[in-house]
């Protein structure tokens, strides 16, 4: 039985998805902006978690329009398929939360081969060389420079459209391209403290690294709060795939240094070595990532780390309910004091769409919806 704060948080989540759904409808919000989520473009990389919200109410209520809603936002993500020369390594976060959503809650086949599509096509940004997936595409894409041996830590989340490839296929050749990048990630992303690079570069051609960027952080060699989270927990759901205990322990590394560093109210400011750290904008988005990967890590260990992992993530998530979250139609968001990328001045704090996502997924987890759509 879980405990009242969290039932009641989730019942707050039904409502409050319950007031928005008709407002944001099947577009693709990012940030909101003087408390109205924005609408992207279907290939941004923060398509799939509105989608993905909507499924997880959906599973626990069965209400029917959260479904379609959710069906109409996965039709429209067709047109980034289609137009796949603007895609890139995110295509995890986009398809995981909307068709193998669909495919895990409801067995859509439409749903299983688009995902299967885009695995294939993530699986081809492959550097065999360097043996990292390759984070964004050229110039002609958006990109500021060369940037064909750039890698991220981020992808770490991605590889789980790989490890699902690979099972519902039977074809190990997915799982074998996301164990090689997973590996590049110890290798080269995590620290023997359990920080981690945001950005390392590779020679595309020979595979040697050829150093690191600070990228969202504050520096090559910062703590950029929301990259340790994503190392957190994809390399939780790594392990969950493959039993290989050094995922485990990479998991581990992260989160016992993202855990260490964190300040009185457990949301972290967004770069954990700032010349600096009064004043600094938090990132709630960090904390419910982090927290969501340490519930992972729980269900992984039925020991007393397993039972420490979910007190820490219990006292993140009732800290950001108590205290960075809001119910009425006063913000269309949830969880309130995000920063997107403070190097470049985008979404400084702000709720981001991301931050919800990860916020409701963690208060399944606490009620006991332990599968999930990664």
């Amino acid at each position: 039985m879980s405990e009242a704060w969290i039932e009641q948080a989730w019942n707050k989540v039904t409502g409050k998805i319950g007031l928005t759904s008709p407002l944001i409808g099947s577009g693709f919000p990012h940030a909101s902006i003087d408390g109205r989520y924005d609408s992207t473009e279907p290939n941004k990389w923060t398509s799939g978690f509105w989608p993905g919200l909507l499924w997880l109410v959906y599973r626990d209520n069965g209400d029917e329009s959260l479904r379609q809603l959710a069906e109409e936002c996965e039709l429209k993500l067709d047109t980034a398929i289609d137009d796949y020369e603007k895609l890139h390594h995110d295509v995890g976060f986009m398809w995981c939360l909307s068709s193998v959503a669909n495919y895990k809650v409801t067995g859509n086949e439409l749903s299983r081969k688009r995902a299967l599509k885009v695995a294939g096509w993530l699986a081809g940004r492959f550097n065999i060389k360097g043996k990292f997936i390759r984070a964004w595409n050229g110039k002609d894409w958006g990109g500021l420079e060369e940037n064909t041996g750039w890698a991220i830590i981020d992808c770490t989340m991605n590889l789980s459209l790989l490890f699902w490839a690979s099972e519902v296929t039977g074809d190990p050749r997915f799982r074998h391209i996301a164990m090689e990048h997973a590996d590049t990630v110890l290798r080269e992303f995590l620290r023997p403290d359990g920080s981690v690079h945001h950005i390392v570069c590779f020679d595309s051609e020979t595979g040697e690294r050829t150093g690191a960027l600070g990228g969202q952080g504050f520096s090559p060699e910062s703590a950029w709060a929301r990259g340790i989270a994503w190392a957190v927990y994809g390399l939780a759901i790594c392990y969950s795939y493959t039993k290989e205990d050094r995922y485990l322990h990479g998991s581990q590394r992260a989160a016992h240094f993202f855990l260490s560093n964190l300040p009185e109210d457990l949301v972290p400011p967004w770069d954990f070595r700032l010349p600096a750290l009064e004043g600094a904008p938090r990132d709630s988005s960090a904390a419910v990532i982090a927290a969501g990967g340490m519930l992972l890590l729980s269900e992984q260990l039925p020991t007393e780390y397993g039972t420490m992992y979910r007190s820490s993530a219990e006292r993140i998530l009732k800290s950001v309910t108590n205290h960075y979250t809001v119910w009425d139609l006063q913000n269309e968001a949830i969880v309130m004091h995000a920063t997107g990328s403070f190097p470049t001045g985008k979404n400084i704090d702000v709720p981001l769409i991301y931050g919800d996502y990860f916020y409701v997924e963690a208060l399944a987890k606490l009620r006991g919806q332990t599968g999930m759509f990664w």
